[in-house]
This record gives structure tokens, sequence and C-alpha cells, in this order.
């Protein structure tokens, strides 16, 4: 009676085995959208509701050439998605929400929304072209492990918001313009080679790092640009008093404020804020007439702005930004 049994249960588990395994060759790890039809999908956010949660390996979405005029966003269960563009230039998502368009607010005022970790994108311009209506953010992200390489950022107030006081972020080779806080939040984020432009008098970042966190916004190698008539830019005031933002072996032009810094109207957080600066070069990065309570880092302390540092990457870790 047992034998019988115990060979029913073999069987059972070896088509159970083989079931699971067949399914999963049958998983589609690549898909392309193209707007006139040639590809998998029209759309992308029907291409990212298409691919499988919690996938065993990453699943690359082409796109191609166009501007897709859709809201998308990729929930946290729709880890290690890559969104691969054609051209920056010509391969565009484009949205135009705002704070107060009905019941959004700044957080549901985005035209991409990034949640599923070890996110990467290239390629891409992530638009939103509601105008100086107030917030209205291109790119919400707050996918731990995400990647931005090649890709443009176009807004006004708040074009990127980096959420979440876990979430780590690597921005490389982009473009960022904006107008008043147009990079904000609570993310750990490296913005490396990247040109940083102010469309406006106003302020570049507006972060709100955790208390206990050692890093919040690093520049690294970055330029600063700015509109005609821009003259009078400041790098930073803190969304909240723990803000943490550095700028290192940037490029300056002639439109940041001799102050450099704000204090967003409380004294007091000139004492909690962390806002460093090193070997900046520019008509702008002359530190003699800096707020007197922003750092300027020796070159020891320098040294410890590395990515690994910063993302807090072990000697045996394997290196997630590349």
């Amino acid at each position: 009676m047992l034998q019988p049994l115990k060979t029913f249960f073999v069987c059972l588990i070896s088509a159970i085995t083989f079931n699971t395994l067949n399914a999963q060759k049958n998983f589609v790890y690549e898909y392309t959208v193209a707007k006139d039809g040639s590809g998998d999908f029209k759309f992308i956010q029907d291409a990212i509701n298409a691919c499988r949660v919690y996938p065993l390996k990453p699943i690359t979405i082409k796109i191609k050439n166009g501007v897709y005029v859709e809201k998308i966003e990729i929930p946290a269960t729709n880890t290690d998605i890559i969104l691969s563009g054609e051209n920056v230039d010509s391969t565009i998502i484009s949205f135009s929400d705002y704070s107060g368009r009905g019941h959004h607010t700044t957080f549901t005022s985005f035209t991409a929304k990034i949640g599923g970790d070890r996110f990467k994108a290239e390629n891409i311009t992530f638009a939103n072209t509601a105008g100086r209506v107030g917030q209205a953010v291109a790119l919400h992200v707050e996918a731990n492990k995400a990647v931005f390489k090649n890709c443009k950022f176009l807004g006004n107030q708040d074009t990127i918001f980096g959420g979440t006081e876990e979430s780590n972020q690597y921005f490389e080779n982009c473009y960022i313009e904006g107008t008043t806080d147009f990079i904000f939040g609570p993310a750990t984020m490296v913005f490396n080679n990247c040109t940083i432009r102010s469309k406006t008098n106003s302020y570049i970042t507006a972060a709100a790092t955790a208390k206990d966190k050692a890093f919040g916004f690093v520049f690294l190698n970055c330029k600063l640009v700015a509109d005609s008539g821009v003259s009078k830019v400041l790098l930073g005031r803190p969304w909240r008093a723990y803000a943490k933002t550095a700028f290192i072996n940037c490029d300056f032009g002639n439109h940041i404020s001799p102050v450099g810094w704000n204090n967003w109207g409380n004294t007091e957080n000139e004492t909690t804020t962390t806002y460093a600066e090193y070997n900046n070069t520019g008509k702008s990065a002359d530190t003699a007439q800096r707020a007197k309570w922003a750092k300027q880092l020796s070159d020891k302390e320098a040294k410890a702005y590395t990515l690994e540092n910063i993302f807090k990457i072990g000697k045996d870790q394997p290196v997630w930004y590349k």
C-alpha cells in the first residue's frame, strides 16, 4: 500500500516541477513598444502591465522613437525592469498633470512613477509639460538601486522627486532642467556628469535627508547652466532639517548667487544641514561670500564621496549602478 502512494507523490512532484520549469521558459523578458503598431504594444504602460512581477531576471522594454503621451507607473512588485529608448531626443514620455489639477497633489502629478527596485532607464526623455503652474513632477522614483543613463528630465517646479529615505538612485550623463526645488526628496541620489539647467532665479535642490543618513544629494563632475537673464540661483534649501547636499568637481556658470545656500527661513536649519562644496570651478564657484554655515570640504573629507561609500557597497558586493 505504501509503495503505490510513494509512487504517486513522486509523479506528482515531478509533474509540478516540469510544469513550473516549462512555465518559466514561457515568461517573456523582452518587449517592444512602438506607436506605429510594429512592436508588441503601442503604449508603454501596456508593456509594463504585461511584465511578470518579481521576475527571475531583468525584463527589457525597448521603446521606439515617438512622443508617448501617457502617465506611467511601475509598481513596487515589478522589479528589475529596464526601459531602453531608441534615442534620448526622440523617445519621449510626456504628460501634463500638476498639483491642483483635479485632486492631484505634488506626489500624484508625475509623468512617470518608478516603484520597482533595480530599475534602469536609458536614452529616454521624461517630460512634464504642464508649464509654470506650480508643482509638476516629471519623474517620481521610489525604487532602490534605480539607474538613469543618458536621460533627460524636463519640467519646471519639482521636476525630479527622489522618494523614500531608504532608496538609492544614480543618474549618469543626464540633463535636468527646472525652476524651483527641481531636484527634491529624501532619497540618496548621485548625479554624475550631468547638466543641471536653471530656468529662473530660484533654488536647485530641496533635500529632505533623514537624520541618520550620511549622504543626501551628491553632484559629481556636473555642469550648472542657466537660461539667459537668470543670475540669482541658490544651490539648495532644506526641505527638512537634516538636508544634505554636496557639489564636487562641478562647473558653475555665473548664475549661482555668491551666498550659495538658503536656510528656508529657519536659522535652526543652519545647525543641522550639511551643505558642502569641493574643488568646483567656474565664474560663481568662489566661496568667499558663501553662507557661513555651509561647509567647504577638506581633501580628506572629499575622499569619502565615492560611489561605493555613498551607496554603502562593500568590497565583495556587486556594483549595481554600472
